[in-house]
């Protein structure tokens, strides 16, 4: 049979009600199958075992090329089959034998399967792309020196174990082994220095002036990092009392705020009243008026002759009274005619105003 170009691995995510799961690529026995489930949430594998008891264990049905798991997977698990094919060649070719196909077949499907296996392991590694012209790949360091370091680049562009922030080593002191990337405090000024050549330690302190201060990188200025610690103080104190006046500039607004709607309600209601007590002058005015209009069409004043109109030109009306300024008399209009309303004399002259209004009232 012919080798389809596929991955040789599956997976699927649990649902909480299917424990069967089947896989699409060719096996060539069963062991060859690999079945890891994992916790979505923490990234955690666990290979598990074909016909054991555990709860994520399982059995093979190789006709239908499915795995059941001895519990339904849950929603929080993902399960992942995969094919991990024997790198080996198990056919014995003998010189004259029988060349039969279907062996011979399986043995180059068996090679197959081994290049799809590595193909899928390259597609998960760390890799140079086509066009990189480093060769050398290799980190040449022993395991404790590469143990709790990363993968870096040295000057050439080749892969070095590494660690940028450096392994601490205390305080620095003389005719001590140090490597690259150490790094190790000044005690004479507290300064924190990074190691950029591997040497054994000589001299005195400060590194700035020790035989081997190029082999030492500055890290951290204690005094500049104190002053800034120092400013940094400064500044934050300084916005604190910043933060005070602004309050208290705050709370002198909303009094003086509160004042002034005080006040403006002050002034509304001096308003009303103000507005009120010209109400009430404008209706004395008024009313004023109009007893000085009654007094006038009733008392006509002075005349030298009986008049035929009052003050206002309107039609006489009984009552109407004027005083005769030719014959000294104060006349009185009975609806048709003047009468004389008082005897003659000469203090009606002056009295006769008074009398008028007396007669009026």
């Amino acid at each position: 049979m012919t080798v389809a170009a596929q991955n040789s691995f599956i997976s699927y995510t649990g649902n909480g009600s299917t424990a069967a799961y089947s896989w699409p690529f060719k096996l060539f026995q069963a062991s060859d199958l690999k079945v890891y489930t994992v916790v979505t949430a923490t990234g955690v594998s666990t290979l598990q075992t074909s016909g054991g008891s555990g709860t994520y264990d399982y059995n093979i049905n190789g006709a239908l090329n499915t795995v059941t798991l001895n519990n339904n997977l849950p929603n929080t698990h993902k399960i992942y089959l995969t094919r991990v094919q024997e790198l080996s060649q198990p056919t014995d070719y003998i010189e004259g034998d029988a060349f039969p196909a279907a062996a011979h077949e399986d043995t180059l499907d068996k090679i197959v399967l081994q290049i799809q296996q590595q193909q899928e392991q390259l597609d998960r590694s760390f890799k140079l792309d086509q066009v990189n012209t480093g060769t050398t790949v290799d980190i040449a360091t022993i395991v404790s020196e590469r143990s709790g370091k990363v993968l870096g680049f040295d000057p050439s562009g080749n892969l070095i174990a590494t660690q940028e922030i450096g392994t601490y080593k205390g305080n620095w002191a003389a005719s001590t082994e140090y490597k690259a990337r150490a790094l190790v405090k000044d005690t004479s000024t507290n300064n924190i220095f990074l190691c950029n050549t591997d040497h054994t330690s000589s001299g005195s302190q400060p590194l700035t002036s020790n035989t081997d201060s190029a082999k030492w990188d500055l890290i951290v200025d204690a005094a500049s990092a104190a002053t800034s610690a120092t400013d940094a103080q400064a500044s934050a104190n300084a916005a604190a009392a910043s933060a005070s006046t602004a309050q208290g500039h705050a709370n002198t607004a909303s009094t003086q705020a509160s004042t002034a709607t005080s006040q403006a309600s002050t002034a509304t209601s001096q308003a009303s009243a103000a507005a009120a007590s010209a109400n009430a002058a404008a209706a004395s005015a008024a009313s004023a008026a109009s007893h000085l209009d009654t007094f006038d069409d009733l008392y006509l004043g002075t005349k030298l002759t009986d008049p035929t109109v009052d003050n206002d030109g309107d039609a006489l009306t009984s009552g109407d009274m004027y005083y005769n300024t030719s014959s000294n008399e104060l006349k009185i209009y009975d609806g048709s005619q003047w009468r004389l309303a008082a005897v003659d004399t000469t203090a009606f002259a002056q009295a006769g105003f008074a009398i008028a209004m007396a007669v009026a009232l």
